[in-house]
């Protein structure tokens, strides 16, 4: 039969009810269903062996790097990247178990690739009760390193693509050391996924070396894409360039000193906040950044909403709320920014 996620499917529709209420404790059932579903018209529409096994691997890695972080979904989480080479006795290295260290001691848990060089660093300064490891399978280079090995904590995963989404959903910051082409592909992508929304606003930092490592990119972006109009100024909104691990710290903890986190419900923008503005403090966002205001909308204090019912640690929190223009991903880091600046000391 022809199997449909907007009509009835009988009896199969009977069949997945009594599957999912035999093997209880099913969460959202609703949507395990539609899972089932989209299972079953896999099978109806595949019969390369390839493409099956290749998303049932996805499936089951997805699936084991939701249990692996849940426990930890109310902690605060930095990705670091960084070279697989960088030698121990490295300065980079050093400063990226200072920095680990630190993030540590300030109640952070760090997320690395797991492997050697930078990604053993940070997990070194973390220490493996506060670090997790999404390694990757390669036939070379890439082995769990000595702090990760056998940690509760350890994914290993055959495909780039679930490593990545692992690296980035589950961070709220993330930080990038020198490296190789692993490193600027994994850089890139967060670059393309913040300015574009497809993830959520956060600090994304580029730790710099003593030759100036960052500073060559950065030079590179202002002359070859800026110039050329392939980016827009307010792009460089989304990255902080620092080689003193303490600012990169400050960086993490201003950005989340008043935000606390968004969410968009249809076409509106809900900001969620720490402390609630004042109409004073909402009249100057609205000077200073209405190019993020869509059909001359306004910025508005807002209780919670219907749709946050699945987020009820969060109710409590004050929000405001607008008509978000979705060509402004960069100038929304800096708005986030602006209201953290309000409750800032000099």
């Amino acid at each position: 039969m022809e199997l449909s996620f907007s009509r009835s499917n009988k009896p199969i529709d009977q069949i997945i009810a009594q599957l999912i209420e035999v093997s209880d404790g099913i969460h959202h059932p609703a949507i395990i269903k539609e899972m089932i579903l989209a299972t079953l018209k896999i099978g109806q529409d595949v019969d390369y062996l390839a493409d099956l096994k290749l998303i049932n691997r996805t499936l089951r890695e997805m699936r084991y790097t939701a249990k692996v972080f849940a426990p930890y979904r109310n902690r605060k989480k930095v990705t670091i990247f960084g070279s697989a080479r960088t030698e121990e006795t490295d300065e980079m290295y050093k400063k990226c178990v200072r920095f680990s260290r630190i993030l540590a001691e300030n109640g952070y848990m760090v997320i690395t690739g797991g492997g050697p060089g930078i990604m053993q660093a940070g997990n070194e300064g973390a220490g493996s009760e506060n670090s997790f490891a999404v390694n990757i399978r390669l036939p070379f280079e890439q082995k769990p390193n000595p702090i990760m090995y056998r940690n509760p904590r350890l994914v290993t995963y055959k495909y780039f693509f679930n490593r990545k989404v692992a690296f980035v959903k589950e961070a709220d910051a993330i930080v990038v050391f020198p490296g190789g082409f692993g490193t600027l592909d994994e850089a890139m992508e967060v670059f393309t996924l913040i300015q574009t929304g497809k993830t959520s606003p956060k600090p994304l930092i580029l730790m710099d070396d003593k030759d100036g490592y960052w500073e060559h990119f950065f030079n590179f972006i202002k002359e070859s894409l800026l110039v050329k109009g392939f980016i827009s100024g307010e792009d460089f909104s989304l990255f902080t360039i620092t080689n003193d691990e303490k600012e990169a710290l400050k960086v993490i903890n201003i950005f989340y000193s008043t935000y606390h986190s968004l969410r968009f419900i249809e076409n509106l923008l809900v900001i969620r906040l720490q402390k609630a503005l004042s109409d004073e403090q909402i009249a100057i966002l609205t000077v200073e950044f209405p190019e993020l205001i869509k059909d001359d909308n306004q910025i508005r204090r807002c209780e919670v909403f219907p749709e946050e019912s699945d987020e009820p640690d969060l109710a409590h929190l004050p929000r405001i709320s607008l008509l978000f223009d979705h060509h402004h991903y960069g100038m929304l880091i800096a708005f986030i920014n602006r209201i953290n600046s309000f409750w800032l000391t000099t």
